[in-house]
């Protein structure tokens, strides 16, 4: 490694410096964005449409690169890192989106263990782990159905206990109850607080105004492309 690419001691869980992202047609998804994350945070990263939330996450995921800057996520140097890595990184982030993205074939069992299973864990420890997780998200009586047999909030259940059964260190949450009625979404981010307080960091986007004002964690406003606001117990609308 070379002495430019040491990565900067006591570094964040998530670090972008001078983030831009640019497409072919000159357009900015992200414009010189810099923000820290520590460990155990819990943030909202808000915004209207098109402001640069999704570009974000890509981001942390690999899933986009940035045409300038730095990006570390777990550690990790993201913004140079060979694709032969990212599989490796992605082991570091539990991803819940908002149309569950459950496998149609496989029960509620099978889902969460598949997780495992790609990470060539042992046997006896899928068994082991599995009912735990799905016991933590409400759902150990309903680990033999389908997911066309479970509500929308039980489908985002599974599709958290998927994202943490592998105990990562940062959730990453694509406006999880986009898809659910009030009462549900609520359920969904009161286990998301508990996730939260057991020590994983969570990001989250999402247009749910209640939501983020009356969770009152940080939360970082995006508009086109930039930020706009970065405050701890702020509100989703409110002014600077």
């Amino acid at each position: 490694m070379h002495f430019a690419d040491q990565l900067p001691e006591d570094l964040p869980q998530i670090r972008l410096e001078g983030v831009t992202v640019r497409f072919d047609d000159g357009h900015e998804a992200l414009r010189n964005v810099s923000l820290d994350v520590q460990k155990g945070e819990f943030i909202f990263v808000v915004g209207p449409s098109g402001a640069g939330k999704s570009t974000f996450i890509k981001l942390l995921l690999k899933e986009s690169d940035a045409t300038e800057g730095k990006i570390y996520v777990c550690g990790k140097k993201v913004s140079n890192m060979h694709r032969r890595k990212v599989p490796f990184l992605r082991r570091q982030l539990g991803v819940v989106f908002q149309d569950f993205r459950l496998l149609p074939n496989k029960t509620v069992y099978e889902n969460v263990a598949f997780a495992m299973e790609i990470i060539e864990a042992k046997e006896r420890d899928i068994r082991r782990q599995v009912p735990m997780i799905l016991s933590i998200v409400g759902l150990a009586d309903k680990h033999k159905l389908y997911p066309h047999q479970l509500s929308g909030g039980e489908q985002q259940r599974v599709s958290i206990a998927r994202a943490m059964i592998n105990n990562p260190p940062v959730l990453i949450a694509d406006e999880p109850t986009g898809n659910l009625d009030p009462d549900t979404s609520w359920e969904i981010m009161k286990l998301l607080r508990q996730i939260n307080q057991r020590g994983t960091t969570i990001i989250m986007a999402t247009h749910d105004k209640t939501i983020v004002d009356v969770m009152q964690q940080r939360v970082i406003a995006l508009s086109e492309g930039k930020i706009i606001r970065d405050e701890l117990g702020g509100c989703y609308g409110c002014e600077d």
